[in-house]
Formats: structure tokens, C-alpha cells, sequence
């Protein structure tokens, strides 16, 4: 009953071929290798698109180093409340961006607010040498509440920034979990929809440590190269970052692996939802449900081995609190199995008791 984190799961059987593969045989560094030019072919082919991708290790470090690209150290990201570049990234894109600042806007189930952003956006404040001048729109998808962005909800705040002269960036650590919970092909999420930069992640799914930047908008380029050296995440031996998102992309490997988390948390979602003491706080459209329950409730789904995390804003309203649980391609019908029948047995105890 593993339903902590997707960082918590193993690598697919495959990626630890292709890394052993690797490693057997001498390739080119920094990015000039094989491996790395066949993962932006392949890449290209997905997205229908010309495209540039820059292969990174970790999530933040993508995100970060993108936002620098597109501002000014004194320039503004707006983005939602709750976007993971807000509340767990630890300051890193104010850090590579030397100052810049994050704006951040309100919009339910973890989707940022059209109203909102066009409100800030038309506020005179980019005129004002007093004010921080916003430059860039940064969107999640899966957000961080597990709902998607269709295609509609993301070209409108798309075209709300470039209305207003600003970039756009698409953190999808979770992009192939969105992908699969829409139906929509990747082109349809991201440039189509006037996304300019995605952060592409493969370690949430399936991968070890592997994220891959991938422009649609060719000039950010040879500032993004350099920042991410200047920044230590050029890595000598990229081709080992680059066959991860190899193994994990070919055959739709990264779609299958995301729609096997989502069937998954679909069904442990449901199966909830008709327990009494439970309610479902976000829809369920990706690999995260949220719930809400009984304290005492939760203690014992904890004592009973299984493992979640408890949300940011957890409280004791009326003495009930917020969990977030996720789910992964090694998710196993026994673990939502498991989980339902301790959640079903303590609302039973807990309806005794009351």
C-alpha cells in the first residue's frame, strides 16, 4: 500500500537495460552522443514538431533554469498558489533566475484562474519602473491538485501571456499522466496551445533521474545552454540521462506507464468515494487522489502500513484532515485492494464508535 510518492517507485525493467547497455561501451560527452540525438528525433516525432531538447536530472533544476531563460532577475512568473516552483522547489527558480520573482495566482482544483491572470496582466504594473514587470506565465500539467489542463484551458492562459508579450513554460513532471487522463496528443497540450518551453518528466515514470527540457520556441536556446552549465547541470555522461528517456519513451512505454498509475487511481478513487467518512477533494484525472477524512481514521490507515503523505494544508477542521495519495506504474491491484479494505474496516470502526 505505497501510495507516497511516484519518486518512490522503481525504474522500468527497460531503462535499466538501456543504462547497462550503455555503460559497455565508450560515446560521446556533454550531449554529443548518439543517445542524445536519437532522444530529440524521437522527441520530434512525438510532438510533430521541430524540436530542441535539453536532458537534465532533475525536476527542479529543468524548471528553474527555464524560468531564468525567459526573465530578467527583476522580472515576474505568475503561476498557480500551489505550483510546485511555489511550494517545493526551495526558492531554486529565484536562485538561477538571480532574483526573480514568482507571482502567484488563485484557481480552483489547482488550475490557475484566466480571470485572475488577465486581471494582474492588465494592471499597468509592467509600465511601472516601481513594480516587477511579469514575464513569463508558468502553467503544471498534471497539476498539482492531479487535474488536467485540456487543450482549451491551456491555449486560453497561453494566449492571455503572449497577448501581454510574455513566454510560456509548462512544467510536466507529470505530463504523460495528463496526456493519458485528457486523451489529447502531446502536440495538442503543449505547442498547439501556445506552450513555448516543457519540461518533459520521465523520473515520476519510470525513469531514475531523467527530465528533459524541449523548446518549441528556438530562441531561447543559447541562453538556456548556458545557464544550464553555469548552473552544474551539463552533465559529462548526458547519454546516460538521455537512453532513460529513450527506453521510456519508445513503443509509448511513458504512455503505458501512466495510464496503468491512472487506471489505478481511478479505481482506488472510486472505491473511496462510496466509503461515508470519505470525500474525494480534487477530481481524480491523473495518478493523485486527494482525500479527506477522519483524523483517527488516517492514524489507522497508517498503522495498518499504509504509506501517503498528508497535505501542506492539512488541519483538524472538525477533526478531519487531507491526504494525498499516488499512485505508479508498479502499482499492484493488492496495494489499492489493500488500502480499500483498511479504509472500509476503519469507517466501519469509526461509525461503531460514533
Amino acid at each position: 500500500m505505497r501510495f507516497a510518492s511516484d519518486n518512490r517507485a522503481g525504474a522500468m525493467p527497460e531503462v535499466i537495460e538501456a543504462l547497462a547497455a550503455e555503460g559497455a561501451h565508450f560515446g560521446g560527452a556533454y550531449g554529443e552522443d548518439r543517445a542524445t540525438l536519437e532522444l530529440t528525433a524521437l522527441l520530434g516525432e512525438v510532438f510533430e514538431h521541430d524540436v530542441t531538447v535539453f536532458p537534465v536530472m532533475t525536476g527542479t533544476a529543468a524548471n528553474a533554469l527555464v524560468l531564468a531563460a525567459l526573465c530578467d532577475p527583476w522580472g515576474g512568473v505568475a503561476c498557480h498558489r500551489e505550483a510546485h516552483i511555489v511550494v517545493d522547489e526551495c526558492g531554486a527558480p529565484e536562485f538561477y533566475g538571480g532574483g526573480l520573482r514568482l507571482v502567484t495566482l488563485p484557481g480552483d482544483h489547482g488550475r490557475m484562474d484566466p480571470a485572475a491572470l488577465e486581471a494582474l496582466l492588465t494592471s499597468g504594473a509592467r509600465d511601472d519602473v516601481h513594480q516587477t514587470p511579469m514575464q513569463a506565465v508558468s502553467l503544471t500539467n498534471l497539476t498539482e491538485s492531479g487535474t488536467t489542463l485540456d487543450a482549451d484551458q491551456t491555449a486560453e492562459l497561453c494566449a492571455l501571456a503572449h497577448r501581454h508579450g510574455l513566454a510560456t513554460h509548462l512544467d510536466g513532471a507529470r505530463f504523460a499522466n495528463a496526456v493519458v487522463g485528457t486523451g489529447l496528443s502531446p502536440a495538442d497540450l503543449t505547442w498547439r496551445a501556445g506552450v513555448d518551453v516543457l519540461v518533459l518528466g520521465g523520473t515520476k515514470n519510470g525513469c531514475i533521474a531523467a527530465e528533459a527540457v524541449v523548446c518549441f520556441d528556438r530562441t531561447l536556446i543559447p541562453t538556456f545552454e548556458r545557464r544550464r552549465k553555469r548552473g552544474g547541470h551539463l552533465a559529462s555522461k548526458m547519454r546516460f540521462v538521455s537512453v532513460q528517456l529513450l527506453a521510456s519513451i519508445r513503443d509509448e512505454r511513458w504512455l503505458a506507464a501512466a495510464r496503468h498509475a491512472n487506471d489505478h487511481a481511478v479505481a482506488l478513487s472510486a472505491s473511496l468515494a462510496a466509503i461515508p467518512s470519505i470525500e474525494i477533494i480534487h477530481p481524480t484525472q491523473g495518478n493523485q487522489v486527494w482525500v479527506s477524512a477522519p483524523v483517527s481514521q488516517v492514524d489507522e490507515w497508517r498503522a495498518g502500513g499504509a504509506q501517503f503523505y498528508d497535505s501542506p494544508d492539512a488541519g483538524g477542521d472538525r477533526g478531519r484532515t487531507t491526504v494525498r495519495l499516488v499512485t505508479s506504474f508498479s502499482t499492484t491491484v493488492e496495494d489499492v485492494s489493500g488500502f480499500v479494505t483498511l479504509a472500509d474496516t476503519g469507517a466501519s470502526v469509526e461509525g461503531a464508535k460514533a
